[in-house]
Order: C-alpha cells, then sequence, then structure tokens
C-alpha cells in the first residue's frame, strides 16, 4: 500500500523505521509537522519539544552518546542556534546513529534569511544528504542514520520548504530496531577538551576522506544517461524541476548526498556529456567545487542565486522560454499579512503606537506583525531573542551619545525560553535602560500552535509543569513585574505608565491566550457597528484589525471574521461599536 505524504511526515516515518529512540527539537517552518507526526510512534520512542534548537540538538546527542539513534529537526536559521554542539560532535563522532534535519527555506516564505545550510555540513566536516520527495524522504532517513554509523559522524538531513511540504506517494517499511549494549563509559571519544579535539582533528579527515570514496558508488547517487548532448547535475528539489525544464533526451546525475561530493562520478558523468549543467537552488555550492576540480559547467551565470527556483524560471533562464501568460482582466488586491483578529498582542502595539518617540525592539513570531502599518510599532526585529538583547546595545548607544529614549523590549512566550531568558538578565545584569515585555498568548504561535514550557503541556498533549514567566523574571531580580490582559486597553496604557513610572526595576507580562487555541474555551461575540452613532472617523481601523473596514463611509465589522476582542470598540470616540454575545 502506498500514502500520500508530505516530506516532514515521510521523514517522520523514516525516524520509526530506523529504529530511533529518543527525539528532540524545536519548532520552526518548514521543519515543524516532522516533531507533530512523531507521537503516533510514542509506543517505540521518545519525542519532545526542546525550549530551542541547541538544547534540543544536545538532548539528541546525549542519546547518541549512549549508544542509541538519535534525531533532531530544525529550520535553517535554527541551526546556527544548534552550530555549538553540532561541531563539536563532529569531531566526538556518535554513539548511535545521530541525524539533524536542517530545512532551509528559499524565497524566505517564514524566515528572515534564506541561508543555504549545505555549507554548514561543509564547515562542520560532516555528510549532507539531500533527498528529493517524499518516498526520498523516508528512504535517506533511514540511510542517513546508516552514514553516520558507519562514517562515525553526524549527518545533516538538508530539505527545503517545497521537500518539506510537497506531497507525493510513499511505500512503507517495517521498524528495525536497534537496541545498543550497556552504557560504558567514554571520556575518551565523548570529552572534547583540546588534547582530545587535537586528536579526533585528524580523525575527522580521515572519516571524510572515506565518505567522500564511498560517495562514488554511493546507491543516494542516481546516473540517469540520455542521449549525451545535455547533462545535468542536481540535487534536491531543484532536480525535480530540472526534470520538467530540460528537454526529453537530458542524462542526469542526482546527487542524493552531496557533502562530500562524489568528484570521480561527476568526472565520469561530465565526460559522457557535450554541455553539463548545475543546477541547483540558492549558493553554487556544488558549481563551485566542481569547477574547482577542472570540470567545465554551466551554472550560476543563467541560474539565479537567490529565491525559489521553478520549471518556467529555468526554462527561462536557461533556454530563453518566455512564460505564456492570460489577462483574465482581474487585479488581486494586496492583502499583507496582518495580525489574526482577536489576536492578543493587537492591544500591546496599539498603546505603543500611540507613544511614536518610544523605541520598540520586536522579536522572531506572530508579534514580528506588529511592525506593520496601520500599528508600524515596532523598530527592530533580527533574531530569536534579539528584542531584549537588541535593546541593551541601543540602550547603550544612546547613553553613550547623551541621548535619553524610552526602550520596551519585546519577546513571546515561546521566544521567552528559547533565547529570552539569558537577554532578561543581561537587561538587569548591566543595567540596561529598557523594559521587557513578554507578549504570552500561551502558545507558539507561528509555527502553528506548538507547546512550550509555559503552556502546561508537552509535544504529546500530556499535563507538564507550566513554567511561570513572572516568577523567572521576579528570580532574576525584577521586582515589579506588571501582569496584564492587553485587550483591555486602559490596563495596558496604566502597565506601561506604571512600568515606566517604577522606582523598582520592572518588567511587563502581557498575558491573554491565543484564539486558535482548540482546548481551550474562549468567550466569543461579535462587535457591530450602531451606524447612526458612527461619524466615519476611521478611529478604528488604526488598530489593524482584519474584520474592521469601511462601507459608505461608515465603520463595518465583518461577521465572518469578527470575534468580539472589542479592542475596536474601546477605541471608537463614539461609541459607535458594542459587543454582542454569540
Amino acid at each position: 500500500m502506498k500514502h500520500l505524504m508530505s516530506g516532514n511526515e515521510a521523514i517522520a516515518r523514516g525516524v520509526y523505521e530506523a529504529g530511533v529512540l529518543v527525539c528532540s527539537a524545536y519548532p520552526g517552518t518548514p521543519s515543524t509537522e516532522i516533531f507533530e507526526n512523531l507521537p503516533q510512534y510514542s509506543d517505540k520512542l521518545y519525542c519532545e519539544w526542546a525550549p530551542n534548537e541547541k538544547v534540543a540538538t544536545e538532548v539528541a546527542y546525549g542519546a547518541c552518546t549512549a549508544g542509541v539513534r538519535s534525531f533532531t529537526a530544525m529550520k535553517h536559521v535554527g541551526l546556527n542556534v544548534a552550530s555549538d554542539p553540532v561541531y563539536t560532535a563532529a569531531y566526538n563522532g556518535v554513539g548511535g546513529g545521530f541525524v539533524i534535519v536542517s530545512a532551509d527555506d528559499p524565497s524566505m516564505h517564514s524566515s528572515q534569511n534564506e541561508q543555504d545550510n549545505r555549507w554548514v555540513a561543509r564547515h562542520a566536516k560532516i555528510a549532507c544528504v539531500e533527498p528529493s520527495d517524499s518516498q526520498e524522504c523516508l528512504e535517506f532517513t533511514k540511510a542517513a542514520f546508516d552514514i553516520s554509523e558507519r562514517f562515525d559522524m553526524p549527518v545533516l538531513l538538508r530539505t527545503t520548504t517545497r521537500v518539506s511540504h510537497s506531497k507525493s506517494l510513499v511505500e512503507f517499511g517495517e521498524r528495525e530496531e536497534h537496541v545498543p549494549g550497556p552504557y560504558e563509559k567514554n571520556p575518551g571519544k565523548f570529552m572534547c577538551v583540546p588534547a582530545l579535539a587535537y586528536r579526533n582533528r585528524a580523525k575527522v579527515e580521515k572519516n571524510l576522506a572515506a565518505l567522500e570514496e564511498y560517495s562514488n558508488t554511493c546507491p543516494l547517487q542516481k546516473v540517469e544517461m540520455g542521449d549525451g548532448k545535455l547533462g545535468v547535475i542536481s540535487a534536491s528539489i531543484a532536480y525535480q524541476y530540472a526534470k520538467d525544464a530540460f528537454p526529453e533526451g537530458t542524462s542526469f546525475l542526482k546527487l542524493g548526498l552531496t557533502y562530500p561530493l562524489p568528484m570521480e562520478l561527476i568526472r565520469d558523468f561530465a565526460s559522457k556529456v557535450e554541455t553539463l549543467y548545475v543546477v541547483e537552488e540558492l549558493d553554487p555550492f556544488m558549481e563551485e567545487q566542481i569547477k574547482a576540480a577542472g570540470i567545465k559547467c554551466i551554472g550560476k551565470e543563467l541560474v539565479s542565486p537567490m529565491y525559489e527556483l521553478n520549471p518556467q524560471l529555468l526554462k527561462e533562464q536557461i533556454f530563453g522560454v518566455k512564460p505564456v501568460t492570460v489577462d483574465v482582466g482581474v487585479k488581486p488586491v494586496s492583502r499583507p499579512p496582518a495580525l489574526c483578529p482577536g489576536c492578543p498582542h493587537r492591544g500591546f502595539f496599539y498603546v505603543m503606537s500611540k507613544h511614536r518617540d518610544y523605541i520598540v525592539t520586536g522579536d522572531i513570531g506572530c508579534y514580528t506583525l506588529g511592525g506593520s502599518a496601520p500599528l508600524s510599532a515596532s523598530d527592530t526585529s533580527v533574531c530569536m531573542g534579539g528584542g531584549y538583547t537588541v535593546a541593551v546595545g541601543l540602550s547603550k548607544a544612546f547613553a553613550a551619545t547623551g541621548q535619553k529614549k524610552t526602550i520596551f523590549g519585546v519577546v513571546g512566550d515561546s521566544t521567552f525560553f528559547h533565547s529570552g531568558m539569558t537577554g532578561a538578565v543581561e537587561i538587569i545584569y548591566n543595567n540596561a535602560d529598557v523594559i521587557p515585555v513578554v507578549l504570552d498568548n500561551h502558545i507558539t504561535g507561528m509555527t502553528g500552535h506548538q507547546d512550550n514550557p509555559g503552556s502546561g503541556y508537552n509535544l504529546l498533549g500530556e499535563v507538564a509543569s507550566e513554567v511561570k514567566i513572572e516568577d523567572v523574571l521576579r528570580s532574576y531580580g525584577y521586582k515589579n513585574v506588571i501582569v496584564v490582559d492587553p485587550q483591555d486597553l486602559t490596563a495596558m496604557q496604566k502597565a506601561v505608565d506604571d512600568a515606566l513610572a517604577s522606582s523598582e526595576r520592572a518588567a511587563i507580562v502581557c498575558r491573554r491566550p491565543c484564539l486558535l487555541i482548540k482546548r481551550i474555551k474562549h468567550d466569543r461575540g461579535l462587535c457591530v457597528v450602531d451606524t447612526d452613532k458612527c461619524i466615519g472617523c476611521k478611529s478604528c481601523l488604526r488598530v489593524g484589525c482584519p474584520a474592521v473596514m469601511v462601507k459608505n463611509k461608515k465603520a463595518f465589522i465583518d461577521p465572518n471574521q469578527c470575534v468580539g476582542c472589542t479592542v475596536c470598540a474601546q477605541v471608537c470616540p463614539k461609541g459607535a461599536i458594542s459587543r454582542k454575545e454569540s
């Protein structure tokens, strides 16, 4: 029987079939669904959400040192957070197989950059495996564990957004158990002190050389010979695009193990075709190495190094074939992303928007939308946890130049546990003139509602210890921690004023659960407009709610979107908006 599965679902199945016992991750699009699909196998393996990617990698690597197969997954920027243990694990080697998913995001559909993490595999000196469809996601996951154990190294399983989320048919196999023997201490292998790291450095090179030799005959590499006129070297989803874009008779060398490259196999393939192309998304990772080996090929001089590829783009960039378009006579309306109707973050950002002299350093999460019009309340967004630490840098710069500024550093609840806690310590330890704010919607919202240490539940949906953010802040020395419902605009403004006037270190926790949390029964209603009272001043539009609009010069609230949060009603100067219970 075959199953229609996304790449992420298939990787989860591959983890199960590979006999993995311990799995840990932090959610991040486009990798999240891997771990959302692991609980169905929880009778055979342990899986968890960790506070961040570094913790997840260390948990998984710790399990690997016990001899079991272990697994972690993250989006591409998450690998930056995890890089410390990854690079050291490459020197130590593994006990049981250890596989790390990096889900890259060409075109930055949900990311702040589109880094190409194949370079991380090369820099860390570990294997890189790249599937191109869902069946390969399953099979290559299993193969990655075999490679990890055979060559004593972690393996980077690199996917992209399209590989992760596209669906294709998958045929299942059976789970093969890998039960280790009794644990034996081995500090000579896993204690990475300088003297042992010095010794292990040579071992890394030896293992890489053996892996490169293996790459030339590895079953993950696939040669499809055509008429010999055109040849294409490709991997991952770019292979699928190239198959559509290049003419019949084209020869293909599809690489599944892309670091180290199988240079002997590539050289042999190149000798059998008249013109050789290298088609890859993002950086010329393979092309540069192939050209450095003296093999003539065509690559980024034609194919863009930016953004996602697709078959039509390749046809245009390589063969000059322009796309055929049809004018349907309809111009689509621009719909920029916005905070959801009833979003608890809206109240905080509305209050901030009333004080344009305030500086608000934002972070990575739903609340990045607080920087969008009409709220336009955030000044910066850099990385997870940067909402606090960037604020410290600003405060120190202003102090050094004699400027007095009011600065609010903002993170979400999941981000607070991910990397915000150290920033909160930084603020108080180095006496920065910053008020830390936690927007606590009781869930990891942007990646699709995964639990975190403050939600009270774990990955399996079981009740877990709930870490109170205000208790953490008080333990750091914040004497005045103000907990407020951000949808009460009067209370929200008072919380801001009280924090600014406080003689003691103050912090704000804006707490209201996201309306999309299914296990919570929300008090929902519907806001309506009394058109006789409405003067068409458009004050209600300034809250940036998608449900609020203007019709016939009067405010109108779309009943299909409104959830009755009343933020719009609170800003109406004429009391023309009221709530009706559903």
